[in-house]
Parts: structure tokens; sequence; C-alpha cells
């Protein structure tokens, strides 16, 4: 789903709740082509586990498992959606994007779906919620370009 197109409140929770209640690529894989990656929170529940396969520097599958708060879980089921067949450089732009807007609010077309989190910047408290997923994509990069 494209969502460039400014969204309003309601609309956002909504795509929120559905990928909370239904989340895309909650799996937890055991391949060890997968590169597995902890996130979490230090201050809540939100602990997740992000597996990431990568062939020839993109992102060919990734998915997520764990326990965490409705914009945790629902900001890593559109992060995978977001970033699957994805080059690391693609994936380090569209973090830097992601960083940017949950910070000030700014918004990216390229976020797509994840355009959802544009209005966390103004609720300091579910910022690390909304960013935990894609920390642990940015570990996982670290990971395997450390392998290369």
């Amino acid at each position: 789903m494209k969502c460039c197109d400014t969204m309003d409140s309601e609309t956002k929770r909504e795509i929120i709740m559905e990928h909370y209640t239904n989340p895309l690529n909650r799996d937890t894989i055991d391949d060890p082509k997968y590169i597995k990656i902890n996130s979490n929170s230090e201050t809540c529940i939100d602990n997740l586990d992000i597996y990431v396969l990568f062939n020839n520097n993109i992102i060919e599958d990734i998915h997520f498992n764990g326990e965490a708060c409705a914009i945790s879980t629902s900001a890593a089921s559109i992060m995978t959606r977001l970033l699957k067949n994805k080059t690391i450089k693609e994936v380090k732009e569209l973090i830097n994007e992601y960083k940017d807007m949950i910070e000030t609010g700014k918004e990216y077309d390229r976020l797509e779906e994840a355009l959802v989190y544009s209005d966390i910047y103004k609720q300091q408290n579910r910022k690390g919620c909304a960013i935990i997923p894609w920390l642990g994509i940015e570990k996982a990069i670290a990971e395997y370009e450390k392998a290369k």
C-alpha cells in the first residue's frame, strides 16, 4: 500500500492497528543464512528479534518476532514490507529518512506506509517504540558488512 498522500490521524491509526493485529512477516526463522539481531527498549516491554537474509547487498528476506506494543509491532511489520528487495544503500537512505521523520515530522514519499508515524515526533515517549525495529536493521547491516 502506498500512502504518500497526507493521511488523516484516523487513517493512520487504522493502518497501525491493522499491522499490529495482523502483522506481516512475523515469524521466528531458524536458518543460519539469516542474521538475527535483537532490538529492544530499556524502558518498556518492547523486545524484537529481527531476521534478515542478505544476498549480494540486497535484503532478500526479512522477518521479526517478539513482544512489543502496537507502535513497535506495526513499525516492524511495515518496515519488513518496505525494505524487502532493497539494496543496502537504499535501506540506509530509508533509515535516515525515517529517523528524520520521527524527529521532525518531515515526510518522505519513499517511506510509503511508514508515513503513518509522521506525527510521532510530537510524542517523545513513543519515538523509541517507532524506531526499535529500524535500529535492528542498522545492526543487521553492520553485522553483514563486517562479515563480508
